[in-house]
């Protein structure tokens, strides 16, 4: 498998974290998002993903797009450990947490959406910072509020191992943290993301160990 990949990308990093849960190889092409204007936008990556958006997973002569869909493929074609728990109310649970951060809180956050603020609507980089804070921090405060109150939620998002919801988890709150987000509010998803730091897995998905880190 190849994983078309920005260390940076919070989509990127979720599916990073699943291809280490499951223990899976794969080779990382580093597709650089800022660099000559984005690499996202070369006629050759927009071949595999039209959407110029990343991560891609190719996997023999499949490209694979969106990382929760890549994420729930990996899990159907190598199940253990599963990423999705037994029973539809469960999985439901956990989707609804992984979707509440992948498509209510990053898609306008994306680096796109940051860059149009700036470039086209002329927001001064303090007021794209605060964008960012108050669409993350009321994201993040549902996801909260679920985790919480939630007998289900254990060690991690649900129960006591990782799931679809902490590889969602984890990126958005690195990102939180990067832009300087309060996380003080939010004692619960900051401990589940802490533990799940913890996990060779996360710690090798992280950015920071990416070959394209900056």
């Amino acid at each position: 498998m190849k994983l078309y990949t920005y260390f940076r990308s919070s989509a990127a990093y979720r599916v990073r974290i699943a291809l280490a849960l499951k223990q899976l190889p794969y080779e990382a092409v580093p597709v650089h998002l800022v660099r000559g204007g984005g690499e996202q936008h070369r006629a050759e990556y927009l071949a595999l993903n039209p959407g110029g958006l990343v991560p891609t997973l190719v996997d023999g002569d499949e490209a694979l797009r969106q990382s929760l869909a890549i994420i729930e493929y990996l899990d159907e074609t190598h199940p253990e450990p599963a990423l999705l728990p037994d029973g539809p109310i469960e999985r439901a649970r956990v989707r609804a947490i992984a979707q509440t951060i992948a498509c209510d809180i990053h898609p306008i956050n994306n680096l796109r959406v940051l860059k149009y603020l700036t470039r086209e609507l002329g927001a001064s980089e303090a007021q794209k910072n605060a964008w960012y804070r108050h669409w993350v921090l009321t994201g993040l405060a549902a996801v909260e509020a679920m985790l919480a109150d939630d007998p289900r939620t254990g060690a991690f998002c649900h129960g006591d191992a990782p799931t679809l919801a902490d590889c969602c988890l984890v990126p958005q709150v690195f990102n939180a943290r990067r832009f300087d987000c309060d996380l003080s509010a939010m004692p619960t998803l900051v401990g589940i993301a802490e533990r799940c730091e913890r996990l060779e897995a996360f710690r090798l998905a992280a950015p920071g160990l990416q070959p394209d880190a900056e």
